[in-house]
C-alpha cells in the first residue's frame, strides 16, 4: 500500500499565506497602475481587494507560531496584536466606559470579520484583569464613527451597513449584563477627525443628554480615559 506523506500544519499554513501574499501583490500593482492612469474608481476596487488579501494573510499567519508547541506562543501573539492595533479603553471622569479603536469598523458582509474578535477580546481581558466587576444598567451603547477629514471625497457609510455585532458582544461581556433592549439602547453618530477611528461609549440614560452636549467638544485624539472607575460611581452600581 502506498503511504501518503503527511504535511506539517505549519507548512500548509505557510503555503496558504504565500499564495494570499502573492495575490495581494498582484492586486496592489493593479491598483497602482489604475491610479497612475487616472482611473480612481478602479484603483479603489483593486485596493479593496488587496486589503482583503492582507486580512486573510493575517488570519493565516496569526496561528502559525502556535504550531511549534511553545507555551508562550499565544500570549506573544496577543502582545503583538495589541502593539500593532493599540485599542485604548478606560473610564471618563463622568464615569462612562469608553473604548477607542484606531480604525473604522468594516461594512457588513465584506469578508471575514474574525480579526475584530481577535483584537478586542485580548485587549478587554487585559484591561479588566484584576479590576472590580463593572455592570452598567439602563444605559445607552453609543458608536461614534470618526472619519479622517482629509478624505473629503469618501462617502460616509450608513449606520445599518456597519458591522458592530462582534464589537457589541465583546463590550457587553465585560460591562453589561447583556445587550438586550431592556438593558441598553443604541445610538450612532459620525464625526470628523484627524484620523479614522471608532469610539464606543457606555453611558447611563440619565447622562445621555450630557454626552450629546459634550460630544461636539471631544478632543481630536479622543477623551481622557482613566484606568479605574471613580469609587464614588462604582459604589452606585
Amino acid at each position: 500500500m502506498k503511504q501518503t506523506k503527511t504535511t506539517h500544519p505549519f507548512m500548509d499554513h505557510l503555503r496558504k499565506a504565500k499564495k494570499q501574499n502573492a495575490e495581494f501583490c498582484e492586486w496592489l500593482a493593479m491598483a497602482e497602475d489604475a491610479f497612475n492612469n487616472g482611473n480612481a474608481e478602479r484603483a479603489f476596487e483593486y485596493a479593496l481587494r488587496a486589503y482583503e488579501k492582507t486580512e486573510r494573510t493575517t488570519l493565516i499567519c496569526r496561528i502559525m507560531p502556535a504550531y511549534f508547541g511553545r507555551p508562550n506562543a499565544f500570549p506573544m501573539i496577543e502582545d503583538t496584536m495589541l502593539e500593532v492595533v493599540p485599542v485604548k479603553m478606560g473610564f471618563t471622569k463622568e464615569g462612562w466606559f469608553c473604548m477607542q479603536i484606531p480604525a473604522l469598523l468594516p461594512k457588513k458582509q465584506k469578508g471575514s470579520v474574525d480579526y475584530i474578535r481577535g483584537i478586542l477580546y485580548p485587549a478587554l481581558e487585559r484591561f479588566f484583569r484584576g479590576k472590580p466587576i463593572v455592570r452598567y444598567r439602563d444605559c445607552v451603547l453609543i458608536y461614534r464613527h470618526v472619519y479622517n477629514r482629509d478624505f473629503k471625497e469618501r462617502q460616509r457609510r450608513d449606520h445599518d451597513n456597519i458591522e458592530i455585532n462582534l464589537t457589541t458582544d465583546a463590550v457587553a461581556m465585560y460591562v453589561l449584563p447583556d445587550d438586550s433592549p431592556r438593558v441598553c439602547e443604541h445610538f450612532y453618530c459620525t464625526a470628523a477627525g484627524d484620523e479614522d477611528r471608532t469610539e464606543v461609549y457606555i453611558v447611563p440614560k440619565s447622562d445621555f443628554q450630557m454626552w450629546q452636549n459634550l460630544e461636539p467638544t471631544f478632543p481630536e485624539n479622543g477623551v481622557l480615559l482613566l484606568e479605574n472607575l471613580p469609587k464614588s460611581i462604582l459604589g452606585e452600581m
